[in-house]
């Protein structure tokens, strides 16, 4: 059985594991957090990587780089995703995933929300006349309502919710 663990020994942890795992302090990874506790969370933590993406981009922009606005907002966009998805990881769902599974899996979910807000703009733009705050407010709303259910089934799922993923 060189190579492989018995069944009862806890997962060995990846490097990239390790590393983001010092990152975060020590969770009690036997409470099950309130079932609001999650969406306020997702909301809470979604709303300051929102705001901090704005005064990043608006600092970096205005700093006058040399780069193209869209590539400085590309930029500070991508230097959030690692700070958000702990955040997510640790206070939206109380995850205790593996980041090797999770940290992959929320980069899909990522994507996948990028493929929705176009999916739901162009219906939304297509198929009614709302003025376009409401026609944004929706698509913001539909999409994170998906990013949410996929990241907590799937991407940060637990094995107390009985959500063990695959």
């Amino acid at each position: 059985m060189q190579g492989r663990q018995a069944p009862s020994e806890p997962p060995r942890k990846t490097p990239m594991s390790n590393s983001l795992e010092s990152l975060m302090r020590d969770m009690d990874r036997g409470a099950v957090p309130p079932a609001w506790s999650g969406f306020v969370g997702f909301v809470c933590v979604g709303g300051a990587g929102a705001l901090a993406f704005v005064a990043l981009s608006s600092l970096f922009i205005g700093l006058g780089t040399g780069l193209a606005d869209w590539m400085v907002n590309t930029l500070c966009y991508g230097a959030l995703i690692v700070p958000v998805y702990l955040l997510h990881r640790r206070f939206s769902f109380h995850s205790d995933a593996p980041h090797g599974q999770a940290l992959p899996r929320y980069m899909a979910v990522q994507a996948m929300a990028l493929v929705l807000a176009a999916l739901f703009s162009f219906l939304i733009h297509g198929v009614t006349a709302m003025p376009t705050p409401a026609a944004s407010t929706l698509v913001i709303v539909l999409t994170s309502g998906v990013n949410f259910l996929v990241l907590r089934s799937w991407a940060f799922a637990r094995s107390h919710w009985g959500l063990e993923a695959a």
